[in-house]
């Protein structure tokens, strides 16, 4: 397959990057920092701006069979990034004929009731609000065959390889799971038109997804 990955300097981006390119996918990460896109083989940087026009981005989805939205602004760009700017990736994709959508979003962010006002999402308010409406649009405005994994913290630790997709609290995911995770969501169509929520757990990723 070919796929694309917006936000592909990122750090969930280059594990995941790593996982499609073990599958044997083609691979073009996106992003503003196209020097920062792990090098390997199968791998093609592209120069990426989520401030551009839906018609410009889907110039450079032409071709492709999936789209991921990994991009984040860790805060410094909420409107035109995380929320806007998936918003215009997912209008893209629908103009480039692309299908399959996979968006990485933030635990329980498509259920404001699990967040608003809960103390231990204070600090997390704008970036909730923004993940909220780039779900919101995916889940309602398109008919793409769409993915939402939202898993919570996100930590730079080994993988456990176990995940939980019925928390009901928050909680920390290693990297590597959650990389794992979408890459082998990839073609799970049982997985389609799904929010996962995501936490580390005690059941084996293969199976967790296929019990999606």
């Amino acid at each position: 397959m070919k796929v694309f990955i917006a936000g592909g300097s990122g750090r969930v981006a280059a594990a995941v990057i790593q996982e499609l390119v073990k599958q044997g996918q083609q691979v073009y990460a996106g992003s503003r920092h196209k020097d920062a896109i792990v090098k390997l083989p199968g791998v093609t940087p592209v120069s990426l701006d989520l401030h551009a026009s839906p018609s410009e981005l889907a110039k450079l989805l032409a071709g492709m069979d999936t789209v991921y939205f990994l991009a984040g602004s860790r805060g410094k760009d909420l409107l035109q990034t995380d929320a806007f700017g998936a918003v215009k990736l997912i209008k893209a994709a629908e103009l480039a004929g692309v299908k399959r959508y996979i968006q990485l979003s933030s635990i329980f962010a498509a259920d404001p009731d699990k967040w608003q006002g809960k103390a231990e999402f204070a600090s997390l308010t704008d970036y909730y609000i923004a993940k909220y409406f780039a779900d919101e649009w995916l889940i309602n405005n398109s008919k793409l065959d769409y993915t939402i994994l939202a898993p919570a913290t996100l930590e730079e630790k080994a993988g456990s390889g176990q995940v939980n997709f019925k928390p009901e609290k928050f909680a920390a995911n290693p990297i590597p799971d959650v990389a794992a995770v979408l890459a082998q969501i990839l073609d799970k169509e049982n997985t389609y038109g799904k929010v996962i929520n995501m936490t580390g757990g005690e059941t084996p990723i293969s199976e967790a997804i296929a019990e999606v």
